[in-house]
């Protein structure tokens, strides 16, 4: 259960984040999960970095939902230049 429920709430990630950003973001399904995972990694990795959190704990909702919109920040300049 724990592998369906990353999917679901990184699904849900990305979608807040999605949602948050101005623009038109063209995503299918699978890569809005893979948004919201990869968000929420972002967040986790970042704020062990900064301290914010101990080894083994992850980042909450607010910060995964910001980590997406770094990365789908991130991944509209690169879909531009392509």
């Amino acid at each position: 259960m724990g592998i369906i429920s990353t999917i679901v709430i990184g699904f849900i990630v990305g979608l807040v984040a999605r949602a948050i950003l101005p623009g038109k973001q063209a995503m299918g399904f699978l890569l809005t999960i893979v948004l919201g995972i990869v968000g929420s990694l972002l967040a986790t990795y970042a704020g062990q970095a900064l301290g914010w959190y101990e080894a083994g704990v992850g980042a909450g909702f607010i910060a995964s939902v910001v980590g997406a919109i770094v990365v789908l920040v991130l991944y509209g300049m690169v879909a531009r230049r392509g």
